[in-house]
């Protein structure tokens, strides 16, 4: 390839560490922990701070993997790219594959979840009007570039932070007049004498879906200033920061409403604290906060879908449109599209079927990450002794062992489902390398 074709399959770098920080949270979405926080409360008995504790630990060794394989391939494929280089192509083809689930199909339930808000608050106006509208306000900031796209977030995160702090404050006024516990001090949240280990481990599985996207900031390292040293940093900052704000909210959410058992609804649980303690304003202000925590994470996940896609086509996986970069924004266009369409599935989906897809593609790319840092260090780079050993060889591994666990949370249905997207990427991978006689990319030996 030419030095001018390279330079225009060049992604540009304006990314410095807060940015890149910022975007995680907003994929992640820090009011997440609200939309989980009644069923799981049901489900450990109220010990929902303990279970995100357990998760956060969890996730903290496969944030430090991701941190190793940037070191590595500072790409924008991200898991793709470790796994291909590190382990086998074709197996990378298909980890690359599965992850576009969590990629592709996040923004669609976003949507859905959006216009449903908007279709309460404007009952006349048609549902679709309002998928339309937000996959096309998404797909044109993301068009217009990176940078703009951060600065927004920056925007978004700093206002779901206020409706975070809003709302503890609202509860520890609450506390301190005698409402729940009466008391900003207990243990409760997490031990109580019915404590069950194993319900807290079942909790804990499914929090891991609060913390998705932490990892997905890998997909911007080819548009971060030194992203060797900034990715890696970004990644574990996302991810405490994420776990200590879910923790610390719903360790309040417990003091303030502790009899779990009582809530007219565990889905819309968040929505009765806020009018308990709030009244009317902090019930609006929280649903103009969950708005805007769609928005955001909508445009997030874009962003870092249409990065893999790019990469994916740049490498020969997928065909060479998708590495096409507009010349004066620098941004995958055809791949936002190509995703803003995809989301117009959201007037149709069932969002259950899929956060099926979701969860399987997420945790298909925390296992490989893992065992890429294995293959990668441990064993082709022989890098084994003292330290090392532990490094590249026992924290990954327990990585790998803790995915491996959250699967086993998954239902037969996400099974059956994610798996059968699998069986479609090998058939696309072999009619491809048969077409091309061999796979378009090849095996990193250095």
């Amino acid at each position: 390839m030419h030095e001018t074709e390279q330079n225009k399959l060049k992604l540009k770098r304006t990314l410095t560490l807060a940015p890149i920080v910022l975007i995680g949270l907003a994929y992640m979405d820090p009011l997440v922990v609200f939309d989980s926080y009644g069923v799981v409360a049901q489900e450990t008995k109220g010990h929902v701070a303990l279970s995100y504790i357990v998760i956060l630990v969890a996730l903290l060794f496969t944030a430090y993997g991701y941190g190793q394989m940037v070191k590595a391939y500072p790409s924008a494929g991200s898991t793709y790219t470790y796994t291909q280089k590190s382990i086998h192509p074709m197996i990378g083809f298909l980890v690359g594959w599965s992850v576009l689930l969590d990629y592709l199909f996040l923004p669609m339930v976003n949507f859905a979840i959006g216009s449903a808000y908007l279709k309460a608050a404007f009952p006349k106006v048609p549902h679709a009007i309002w998928v339309f509208a937000l996959a096309a306000i998404v797909t044109i900031i993301n068009i217009l570039g990176v940078k703009l796209t951060a600065n927004m977030n920056t925007l978004f995160v700093t206002f779901q932070t206020l409706v975070l702090i809003v709302f503890v404050g609202f509860v520890v006024k609450g506390l301190i007049s005698g409402m729940g516990q009466g008391t900003l001090v207990s243990i409760s949240p997490f031990y109580t004498a019915n404590i069950d280990l194993s319900l807290i481990m079942t909790g804990a599985s499914i929090l891991c879906f609060s913390f998705l996207g932490f990892d997905a900031v890998t997909t911007l390292s080819e548009e971060t200033l030194n992203p060797k040293k900034t990715i890696p940093r970004a990644i574990f900052l996302i991810a405490l920061i994420g776990g200590v704000l879910f923790t610390a909210t719903s360790y309040f959410l417990h003091l303030i409403h502790p009899n779990y058992l009582s809530f007219k609804s565990a889905d819309a649980a968040s929505l009765e604290i806020a009018s308990y303690i709030g009244g009317a304003f902090l019930h609006s202000f929280f649903l103009v906060g969950t708005m805007v925590a769609v928005f955001s994470s909508s445009l997030s996940s874009s962003t870092s879908a249409s990065r893999l896609l790019f990469a994916m086509g740049r490498e020969g996986s997928f065909p060479k449109i998708f590495a096409y970069l507009h010349p004066k924004w620098k941004t995958p266009v055809f791949n936002l599209l190509l995703i803003g369409f995809i989301s117009l599935t959201a007037i149709f989906g069932e969002l259950e079927v899929i956060y099926s897809f979701i969860s399987f593609g997420a945790l298909i790319g925390f296992l490989f990450v893992n065992l890429s840092v294995i293959f990668h260090y441990y064993l082709r780079q022989k890098r084994r002794k003292g330290f090392d050993f532990v490094r590249y060889f026992i924290v990954p591994l327990i990585g790998a062992a803790f995915t491996l666990w959250l699967f086993t949370s998954l239902n037969l249905s996400a099974m059956a489902l994610g798996f059968s997207w699998l069986i479609i990427g090998v058939l696309y991978s072999v009619i491809v390398s048969k077409r091309k006689k061999e796979l378009a990319f090849k095996f990193d030996k250095g």
